[in-house]
């Protein structure tokens, strides 16, 4: 258990990076090997230096958190990802749990609770809020496969993932904001959700996703 372990930080935050890179550094068993600021450099550190710990920001600017952590477990089963975020991901914990994250803690969170974190799943267990924990349902019965989306919806989606504003969606297809707005409003109607965020999470896990990177 005294071995120590490689660690990343990915967030586009130099503030929050460079915070996290000093709580990790105190840790004994931790050794930070750098940090980065978008999915892509992530993915090369990964490769390159195969990190046991990656500190993952949900939003990042080029590639969901969400599809970054997927795509470092499949590639590298036997790396902890923890998704380490400032927006509320409450809604998207079982995505993330099936994805195969190590854990998810806010960016307020206490040193002293990062730092258990951290011990935990070097231990092989995680840790998550107790409000968290109490209201939520692991099984979720609900499918992004069934939902069926027009060229308009799946268009729009693909550029809010990868960033878009409503104007610039709106300039994208020339229809009005408002009409992006609606379009948006039809789009969490047929996912089932309330937020962009719920909305991105359903949408990248679907087969229209997969399809458009495939470029099908």
């Amino acid at each position: 258990m005294s071995n120590v372990v490689k660690a990343l930080v990915v967030d586009d935050h130099p503030l929050f990076a460079q915070a996290t890179k000093q709580i990790l550094d105190q840790m004994d068993r931790v050794e930070v090997i750098g940090i980065v600021g978008n999915g892509e450099m992530c993915m090369q550190m990964v490769e390159e230096h195969r990190p046991e710990l990656v500190f993952l920001d949900y939003n990042l600017p080029d590639i969901p958190g969400s599809k970054i952590a997927e795509q470092i477990i499949k590639k590298y089963p036997g790396t902890h990802v923890i998704i380490f975020t400032g927006i509320d991901v409450s809604d998207m914990f079982n995505a993330l749990v099936e994805i195969g994250v190590s854990g998810i803690i806010s960016k307020e969170s206490s040193e002293r609770a990062i730092n258990n974190m951290v011990n935990c799943i070097l231990d092989n267990h995680t840790m998550i809020p107790l409000m968290l924990f109490h209201r939520t349902r692991i099984v979720d019965g609900s499918s992004s496969e069934d939902v069926s989306l027009t060229s308009d919806e799946i268009d729009i989606m693909c550029m809010i993932v990868n960033g878009y504003t409503h104007e610039q969606v709106a300039e994208q297809i020339h229809v009005s904001k408002r009409s992006v707005d609606n379009y948006l409003k039809k789009i969490y109607g047929k996912f089932g959700v309330k937020s962009k965020a719920q909305a991105i999470e359903k949408f990248v896990q679907s087969k229209y996703y997969s399809d458009f990177n495939r470029g099908g």
